[in-house]
């Protein structure tokens, strides 16, 4: 690092000129990223996606993305009594929107069990085709309509189904989420943070660092929408988990940089040993980050793929962007932008400091207490359930909610909206028989052949969104697995049933290596076999605290509707568990490798690990913390997206940032390092001289009593600040 340093700062003209051409490159491309962005949820391979994909080509519409129109006639009237106005209506609906296939109670032959127990209301499935981005699409022209041949017929009508619920209250299309005002929003908030920090116009460096890592990561995920699909989610991720990764990179640098010149070390030697030390954390750090979403990269997943691919791309940008380009800014405007020197760098926080010094003196019971409260906060996760959010999280009010109200009052149970489509060859009848006698099912119908194809959509009591409700899609499968002409059962508890085989099956085995990876690079970081383990396990422990958060908040509703307006979702979209799981893994780690390296060069130096506890954690704590404020404020930007999935996946990420910086880091990790003793810095000569670094013999066994280290010189005696 010390080498490497040196080079960028002889080359740094070279350097500043590159980074200003990818920042001007990535500002003037950034507009065209959306536009190359997919919304893509393929399962290539699996069996439910291979019969979707069947239906999709001979129908041109699939179950996923279908509506449910609800009808209702005058009072004094009743559905089968006005059975040709109602045929003719959905007619006009078809006439109107060729694009859509209807499947209704005048084309069922007047099947009973699509009306309402008061025979005033029926329900017809629209069948639309799979929207390729965000803004008006086929959805936006079947309302209409069906209002339209409605109110002629003299009937009133409304529309339902999963997207329309999960628009919101007032049913109004969002067009998709906005980017920039998430992106200023946890600017604003990080910004807050840094100026509390550095007391300084320092606090404007990270953010000019942030900018630079986040349009030159765009720009290369521009490039790589030209030989990939690339998922709509990357560029939220990019933007705010960028955000916080490039300013909490920058934070650690700059702040040793301060130190060293506090010190009394002038500008180029400060540069270079924050580089040394800091920097090589940085490194250690963002590694790891991008390892922990290799696990997204080989799951054989498009979504999550590409998810892995631009989040990887998240920490290596910004490392390669602190390590670059921030030791050029601090050796040319540093000095003059910290100003005025409100707060310096001395010594260590004296708050800390003497939490530091109470861990190590009670370290048995800091254990204790962190580890009860984390089991507290991961008791919960032995309910989770993996699915899609129901119905009723994703809406309480508005036209799509009154809609589906009407058809539960009337005794039509919410399996409509994810009806299960059954391919069969031949006339479907025989299938739809068989399907409609299965328990949990409503009815079954046929909704058309083509081509010697026949979907037959087979409506369940209650919507098939998580691993329990799914079952009758497994009972429907078993039924017609035998029959003559049977292809294939798509829908979205067939989705569910393949994201379960494609991801948590195999998931496990990747973890693992994951975690050896892991493992192997902390040893190497740390010069020890013990304090790489112990982060592993903490990072996995941690995880699941957010877990069993998550499970309380969110699927269990404790909260969720009080803050954000929506009940409890009954299960976690399946998409989620692994991404937050990536994301939190390495997020993490950064926390552990900023506190242990900066406790490993203290042990260093002292030989004393109650020193290096007091000394490491005196240094790092209010860097830590200012870190996982900026992360949290990025990811309370993006819970403000649209879309409850969306949210789910911030408020876990800031939470699990929340939980991991204080009862892991600031309180378990260094009394777990108090407790371990001498152990933590072993590494034996011949695991070193493989992984090529410097040795850790085992030191001799000290006295019970820590050797604890001075207290800190009051202000007055710190060190004065060189002027320049």
């Amino acid at each position: 690092m010390t080498r490497f340093a040196e080079l960028v700062l002889r080359h740094r003209r070279v350097v500043s000129a590159l980074w200003i051409v990818l920042f001007l490159a990535g500002a003037a491309t950034a507009g065209q990223l959306s536009n190359r962005l997919t919304l893509d949820f393929s399962l290539p391979g699996q069996p439910g996606y291979q019969t979707e994909q069947q239906l999709l080509g001979t129908f041109g519409q699939i179950a996923n993305n279908s509506l449910v129109a609800v009808v209702t006639v005058p009072p004094g009237e009743t559905v089968a009594g006005d059975r040709a106005k109602v045929g003719a209506m959905f007619d006009t609906v078809r006439r109107q929107v060729p694009q859509v296939r209807v499947v209704d109670y005048a084309s069922t032959g007047g099947d009973p069990r699509l009306v309402t127990k008061d025979g005033r209301s029926t329900f017809g499935l629209v069948f639309i085709p799979q929207p390729q981005g965000f803004g008006p699409g086929v959805q936006d022209k079947v309302e209409p309509a069906l209002r339209q041949a409605a109110t002629s017929a003299g009937f009133t009508a409304g529309l339902t189904g999963e997207d329309p619920l999960a628009e919101g209250s007032s049913g109004a299309d969002s067009g998709g989420p906005s980017i920039l005002s998430e992106t200023l929003l946890g600017g604003l908030g990080a910004l807050a943070v840094l100026a509390f920090v550095f007391a300084s116009f320092l606090a404007l460096v990270p953010l000019i660092i942030a900018m630079v890592s986040i349009l030159t990561t765009f720009l290369i995920v521009l490039g790589l929408t030209t030989i990939t699909d690339v998922s709509f989610v990357v560029e939220f991720l990019i933007a705010l988990v960028g955000l916080g990764v490039a300013i909490d990179y920058s934070l650690l640098l700059v702040n040793r940089w301060r130190e060293e010149r506090a010190h009394g070390a002038d500008n180029h030697t400060a540069v270079v040993t924050a580089m040394r030390t800091a920097g090589h954390a940085v490194l250690a750090s963002g590694v790891t980050v991008a390892i922990s979403l290799v696990a997204l990269v080989v799951v054989p997943v498009p979504l999550l793929r590409s998810m892995g691919l631009g989040g990887m791309l998240i920490p290596l940008v910004s490392v390669a962007v602190v390590l670059t380009l921030l030791p050029v800014l601090l050796i040319g405007i540093g000095r003059r932008m910290d100003w005025p020197r409100v707060r310096h760098e001395a010594v260590a926080a004296r708050g800390w400091t003497a939490w530091a010094r109470a861990i190590v003196r009670f370290r048995w019971a800091a254990v204790a207490i962190a580890l009860t409260l984390l089991g507290l906060l991961i008791s919960p996760v032995f309910g989770l359930a993996i699915g899609q959010a129901n119905s009723a999280s994703l809406a309480s009010s508005g036209p799509a909610y009154d809609s589906l109200r009407t058809l539960r009052d009337g005794g039509v149970g919410t399996g409509v909206l994810t009806p299960i489509e059954v391919v069969t060859r031949g006339d479907g009848a025989a299938a739809a028989a068989t399907a409609a006698r299965v328990d949990g099912v409503l009815t079954a119908v046929v909704g058309g052949s083509k081509n010697g194809l026949t979907v037959v959509e087979v409506i369940p009591t209650d919507e098939t969104v998580d691993s329990s409700s799914i079952k009758v899609v497994d009972r429907v499968h078993d039924a017609l697995a035998g029959t003559p002409g049977f292809v294939g059962i798509a829908g979205a508890g067939a989705t569910v049933k393949d994201y379960f085989r494609a991801v948590y099956h195999n998931f496990p085995y990747v973890l693992g290596l994951i975690a050896v990876i892991t493992y192997i690079l902390l040893v190497r970081t740390f010069r020890s076999l013990l304090l790489p383990l112990k982060a592993v396990a903490l990072n996995l422990i941690s995880v699941s605290a957010v877990f069993g958060a998550v499970v309380f908040f969110w699927q269990e509703g404790h909260g969720s509707n009080a803050i954000f307006g929506i009940s409890g979702t009954g299960a976690i979209a399946f998409w989620l568990p692994v991404l937050i799981f990536a994301f939190l893994f390495g997020l993490s780690m950064d926390y552990e490798v900023f506190i242990l390296a900066r406790m490993r060069e203290e042990y260093d130096a002292t030989g004393s690990t109650s020193v290096a506890v007091v000394a490491g954690l005196g240094r790092t704590g209010r860097l830590v913390t200012s870190a996982a404020l900026i992360l949290f404020f990025a990811f309370a930007a993006l819970a403000s997206a649209p879309g409850t999935d969306i949210k789910l996946f911030a408020t876990a990420l800031g939470v699990g940032i929340l939980i991991d910086a204080t009862l892991v880091r600031a309180l378990l990790v260094p009394a777990l390092v108090s407790v371990l003793g001498r152990w933590n810095w072993w590494l034996p000569a011949g695991v070193a001289r493989v992984l090529r670094v410097e040795p850790s013999p085992l030191a001799p066994k000290q006295s019970a009593l820590p050797a604890m280290p001075p207290t800190p010189p009051a202000a007055e005696e710190r060190v004065p600040v060189p002027v320049d």
